[in-house]
């Protein structure tokens, strides 16, 4: 065995060397290693050495007291004649939201985990005493060696890089295990440190845990990690205040770790990104204290969006036009919302790409700082050509516009009230591919994936609903199947169509028609058609 007696004999090469893996390291602005890759490790052996130190206490044999004294090196700062100060720890967890922080330095202090802690610190720290007092009552005369065997027979590769960008990459690059850093756990440590030498250490950690909490209910389905949603969503509202209209766009962390992480240094920050926060929040929870219906119809509606450019635009309205407690005028925020609701979803048609989208609109994202009236003035489009080009595009379900447009659509519909964003929809052809294939009534084929005979319609029905006659489907639409009577559609449009006898090829025509009347009627309602 590596240190640990086999039975009654306690046999190791005493050349055999065990690797534990690298510490990847920068030097920060105040001259001190900051640890990259490796903080578990680190903590661990730190750990079982003050366990050691601790169980080695009351032993005056040669061996155990210079054991102490090696181990007494390794934690603390030593003196030019090598005495520890025990107030100095060589390595300290500054985890800018870790709750256990004081007892792991209570741990260092005192040599005890503080009674009734469920820190994993503590639990570690009474794992290894625990173990240390077993290993002597049945080994005493080896105990010694343990301890001398992980300090001068463990390797750790120390890697120091000649910055943090470079110490992260050779971590990425290292580690391909377990769940990677994130850009807001490498924020979350500058934050710490600009708040904790304002002597605001507190109020810090109690704002992250605020804001993490919030994040992740306010960003359930991004594909972000939660705290860089937030990030990223502020990123382009800072990107406005300093009017960059680029369409390239820098890496969050090093847009933020610009100038030493400048903007993560100014005290508006931190509230700013909290009220960002408190924002997406009440959109997730679709806060009726806070939004009217109309915006919340908006809302599902965006929900449905082709992309999520959306998103940036409108936390730059909000970071600008939103009062002291975070709110925006109803009527304004109404009209900016159908305003942005008809750009991209045109946009997305004549311009396809989400990366055509970035030009307009980060211009207009300057221009919302500015205080000017969302306009898009430079691209405002040729009715003909939008008329044209939504003719011939082919909208089948696999292309994000085709739902976009259908949620657009369903709440163009007098009468259509607010729908929850929690509620799945699926795409339902009103006349369905069996009856197509039935019946082959439709002279082109090619009519099934208009527009005009798509809606989107709640999950629960659309399966109970599929593929049947219209005169079958209706039924289901409006809650009135042959078995008992069930929830309805809450998409108007398809209760009244189910008041028809049939639901035909001229029918999808006229509505396919009505439906490109309506986005060029709505874009002209919005300022968008060139005059």
């Amino acid at each position: 065995m590596f240190a640990i007696p086999d039975d009654d004999a306690y046999r190791f090469d005493t050349d055999d060397e065990y690797f534990l893996g690298p510490i990847v390291t920068f030097k920060n602005e105040d001259g001190k290693l900051e640890v990259i890759d490796g903080q578990q490790r680190l903590t661990t052996i730190v750990l079982i050495l003050r366990a050691f130190y601790k169980s080695f206490g009351s032993m005056k044999d040669d061996n155990s007291v210079k054991i102490r004294e090696m181990i007494a090196g390794c934690i603390w700062k030593t003196d030019e004649f090598m005495n520890p100060d025990l107030t100095k720890l060589k390595v300290d967890s500054l985890v800018a939201t870790d709750n256990d922080r004081i007892e792991f330095r209570e741990i260092m202090d005192k040599g005890v985990a503080p009674e009734g802690s469920k820190s994993n610190y503590a639990v570690n720290y009474r794992f290894f005493t625990e173990q240390i007092e077993d290993f002597l009552h049945k080994f005493p005369a080896y105990i010694p060696y343990l301890p001398a065997r992980l300090m001068q027979n463990c390797i750790l590769l120390p890697i120091e890089a000649e910055s943090q960008d470079s110490a992260l990459m050779i971590f990425s690059t290292l580690n391909n295990r377990g769940k990677p850093l994130s850009d807001a756990d490498i924020f979350k440590s500058q934050l710490y440190k600009y708040y904790s030498g304002q002597g605001r250490k507190d109020e810090f950690v109690a704002k992250w845990k605020e804001l993490e909490e919030g994040c992740n209910l306010a960003f359930v389905d991004v594909q972000n990690n939660p705290l860089d949603e937030i990030f990223t969503r502020y990123m382009y509202y800072v990107r406005s205040s300093k009017h960059i209209k680029s369409s390239t766009t820098e890496a969050l962390r090093k847009f933020y770790g610009a100038d030493h992480y400048e903007i993560l240094k100014r005290d508006s920050t931190m509230e700013n990104l909290l009220k960002l926060m408190y924002f997406w929040k009440d959109v997730r929870e679709e806060s009726m204290d806070r939004f009217s219906d109309e915006v919340l119809s908006r809302f599902f509606v965006l929900d449905n969006a082709p992309n999520g450019m959306w998103t940036y635009i409108l936390s730059v309205y909000f970071m600008r036009y939103s009062d002291s407690e975070g709110r925006l005028d109803n009527d304004s925020l109404l009209g900016f919302l159908d305003r942005i609701i008809a750009f991209i979803w045109t946009y997305s048609i004549t311009n396809p790409g989400v990366n055509a989208l970035r030009t307009p609109i980060f211009a207009e994202m300057v221009n919302i700082y500015d205080g000017n009236p969302v306009e898009f003035a430079d691209h405002r489009f040729d009715e003909n050509l939008v008329r044209n080009q939504i003719s011939n595009y082919q909208f089948t379900n696999q292309r994000p516009i085709t739902r976009s447009m259908l949620a657009w659509w369903a709440f163009r519909q007098q009468g259509q009230t607010a729908v929850s964003t929690q509620v799945r929809f699926d795409i339902e052809h009103i006349y369905s591919r069996n009856r197509q294939e039935k019946e082959g009534a439709l002279k082109d084929p090619a009519s099934m994936e208009m527009l005009g005979n798509k809606s989107l319609l709640e999950t629960g029905i659309n399966i109970r609903a599929s593929d049947y006659r219209f005169e079958d489907k209706k039924r289901y639409y409006l809650g009135t199947s042959k078995s008992r009577r069930k929830q309805p559609t809450s998409i108007v449009e398809l209760r009244r169509l189910a008041e028809n006898d049939d639901f035909t090829e001229a029918d999808i025509l006229e509505r396919n028609r009505r439906i490109i009347d309506g986005l060029i009627d709505y874009l002209r309602e919005n300022g968008l058609i060139k005059n």
